[in-house]
């Protein structure tokens, strides 16, 4: 991987240890590099979402932020063996980011994405794929072998990375992309008018990638004694999408924040909004930060189930500026035009929830305990051991 060269813009607010910059500088070539090409008539728009429930004190809190359901196609790559994902612990899952191009002529790129903070997961097409440990305060890191022994599961001072190289822009082109019969949210982000790419004999409508990391998210969230929701701003920069969702049985409802500079509350939603319009207003906000239109779209139905499901949450949109720390990126050539929209989902684990799911697990309603069983974990910690023995919270947390 002697090309990844990539820099780190450290946001003011989101302290990044020192390990994890020595990682980004080892990782880096130590030869200046070159002034990229840059390709005038390319265009890369890229979006994600980094899912986090909130603690008790707001912060996000560790949670088995893999989860037991597995909602990729066969063919799309995971890294390590088979069951290693259940065993990392960390603070933010990062769901599908994919990679869009846009050119009038045919033209080969290649793409280097580096975590600080974490594992790179899952990716199509094929790629070079690397994980590096801290091996101490002052020490150089270390590339991990393939095997990941010696892998710390918590992922502090952790760094993966991943590069695609001769991706061929092959606008104008209709090849034939992998599907497979069963339903996956996967294929929803295809519905756009990007260009096709091929890696070697691989060929999609982007470049996807998905992970597992360990780092503040920009919003502390929790709750007020009288119900209300508290929001604070740990960051430097505005934070300029702020919605609070609620959704019981059949009912829903949302409040829009706007923009947070710095604190604010928010009183619960009335459950009386339709999902139409707030489909619609969550892509207006994504196309206002830089997607086009059938890209917000895509993004929305890819994760209409997930975000609107049983439950309360704050979804944001992620300060554009965060994303070079947090997740940085390097495309060769240099397109024209960069849009990265990141969705942040932060779970709320209300009092409404833990009732719900506690009087489920005590009337063996199955069905309503699958509802949460993403979030079971740190629900059922809520819950305390007064609520569940430890008989039925090793039930509950068993994937289904």
């Amino acid at each position: 991987m002697s090309r990844l060269r990539l820099g780190l813009a450290v946001a003011p607010a989101l302290v990044v240890s020192a390990t994890v910059l020595l990682l980004a500088a080892e990782i880096a070539s130590p030869r200046v590099a070159d002034p990229p090409s840059q390709a005038a008539d390319l265009t890369v728009h890229e979006w994600g979402t980094f899912t986090s429930v909130a603690g008790e004190d707001g912060s996000a809190i560790e949670w088995n932020a893999l989860g037991c359901k597995d909602d990729l196609p066969g063919f799309v790559n995971e890294f390590a063996y088979s069951g290693l994902k259940g065993r990392l612990r960390g603070t933010v899952r990062m769901e599908t980011p994919v990679l869009y191009f846009y050119s009038p002529r045919e033209l080969e790129a290649q793409v280097t994405v580096a975590f600080p903070q974490g594992l790179l997961t899952e990716w199509y097409p094929r790629a070079d794929y690397a994980v590096y440990q801290a091996t101490g305060k002052n020490g150089p890191p270390r590339r991990l072998q393939p095997n990941l022994n010696g892998l710390d599961f918590s992922m502090r001072g952790v760094t993966g990375t991943i590069e695609w190289n001769h991706i061929k822009v092959q606008p104008n082109t209709t090849p034939r992309l992998p599907r497979e019969n069963a339903p996956s949210r996967y294929y929803a982000a295809r519905e756009t008018e990007a260009a096709p790419i091929a890696v070697g004999d691989q060929h999609e409508k982007f470049l996807f990638y998905r992970g597992v990391g360990r780092f503040p998210v920009p919003l502390d969230v929790r709750l007020s004694p009288e119900g209300a929701i508290l929001v604070e701003n740990r960051t430097h920069d505005a934070v300029p999408s702020v919605i609070l969702f609620e959704h019981r049985g059949d009912r829903l409802g949302y409040r829009q924040a706007g923009t947070v500079e710095g604190s604010t509350r928010l009183e619960r939603p009335s459950l009386d909004g339709t999902l139409a319009q707030l489909r619609y207003d969550l892509e207006d906000a994504l196309v206002e930060q830089g997607l086009f239109l059938k890209e917000a779209q895509a993004m929305v139905e890819t994760w209409r189930d997930s975000w609107f499901e049983e439950g309360a949450r704050l979804i944001y949109v992620m300060p554009s500026r965060l994303m070079d720390t947090i997740l940085p990126l390097r495309v060769e050539p240099m397109p024209s035009s960069t849009a990265r929209v990141f969705v942040g989902r932060i779970e709320l684990v209300t009092p409404e929830t833990v009732r719900s799911v506690t009087t489920a697990l005590a009337a063996g309603d199955s069905a309503t305990v699958d509802r949460y069983r993403r979030f079971l974990e740190p629900i059922v910690a809520r819950m305390g051991a007064g609520h569940a023995d430890r008989a039925s919270q090793a039930e509950l947390l068993q994937c289904r």
